[in-house]
């Protein structure tokens, strides 16, 4: 995902109706790049060589609304663009759960692109059977249905760091499996095997940021070796993924609630991780919602 410098980077974005596209150019707007929403296939080759004497990153979206819009013209056309000496093509596609979708296309009262063929329902699956093509080709596919505008803007920002960025971004958050793993993690750790502190009255209220909370588990026995372990686990993986070109990483810490045990681990592994000057970002899914 990360561009060479001596290219021009180009970022074409597609995916679901509803998705959040309007989000992410704005994004990569935001991060300096030419954002260009809804461009007919015809228009992108002119497109890029009519700027082809400059290097700024360019970020295209091409969907369904696009005229006389073709899943095979658009895998060709993104093949050719591949083949340009002068360009680093990432093709990001954005999903998203029908049930999202649908709720989304009500909020907003906007008929969908192919509302023609039928139901919203009927609309949103003939689209998903459509675009599976270009969602298997995506050299990032990035499931939008538990995420917020901040969040899809800070993980493009994140995967589509500069080739001279210096350091890996890293991204920790808790989770409840209750509530589903976070579709978009690199690394997931469940932390249920420790003491659940909603057990404990006192406790229950709490959150993992409370320092009674923070007591309760590292008292227990478990805990220390574990986080020990934990941390020289992913120290020792972030080079790795650096050296492969990542520039971006979500690491997830699960428990059953995802108030206590995982935001605690969380809080701490962040903190580890920060010490090292790395880039490191922290969220608690459950305590936002």
């Amino acid at each position: 995902m990360t561009p060479d410098p001596s290219q021009r980077a180009l970022v074409l974005v597609t995916g679901l109706s509803g998705a959040g596209r309007s989000t992410a150019l704005n994004a990569l707007e935001d991060e300096g790049f030419e954002a260009i929403d809804n461009l007919p296939l015809r228009l992108l080759k002119p497109l890029i060589d009519g700027g082809a004497e400059t290097n700024q990153p360019l970020a295209v979206a091409v969907d369904v609304r696009s005229p006389s819009f073709s899943v095979d013209d658009f895998l060709a056309a993104t093949d050719t663009l591949r083949s340009d000496e002068g360009l680093s093509v990432s093709l990001v596609f954005l999903d998203c759960e029908a049930d999202t979708l649908q709720r989304r296309f009500t909020e907003t009262r906007r008929p969908h692109p192919l509302a023609r063929e039928g139901t919203l329902v009927e609309s949103i699956k003939a689209e998903r059977g459509l675009m599976l093509a270009i969602r298997a080709r995506a050299d990032l596919v990035i499931d939008t249905t538990h995420m917020t505008g901040a969040e899809l803007r800070r993980d493009l920002a994140g995967h589509l760091a500069p080739a001279d960025s210096p350091r890996l971004s890293v991204f920790v958050t808790s989770f409840s499996y209750r509530m589903g793993l976070p579709r978009n993690a690199d690394l997931v750790f469940d932390v249920r095997f420790l003491s659940n502190p909603h057990y404990v009255e006192s406790l229950r209220s709490l959150t993992g940021r409370d320092e009674d909370v923070a007591a309760h588990i590292i008292k227990d026995a478990r805990f220390q070796t574990f986080f020990d372990r934990l941390g020289e686990l992913v120290l020792d993986l972030l080079p790795a993924y650096a050296d492969e070109g990542k520039r971006y990483l979500t690491i997830a810490i699960g428990c059953t609630g995802g108030r206590h045990r995982s935001v605690f681990v969380a809080e701490r592994l962040a903190a580890l991780l920060s010490e090292g000057g790395r880039r490191v970002s922290l969220q608690h899914r459950e305590l936002a919602s």
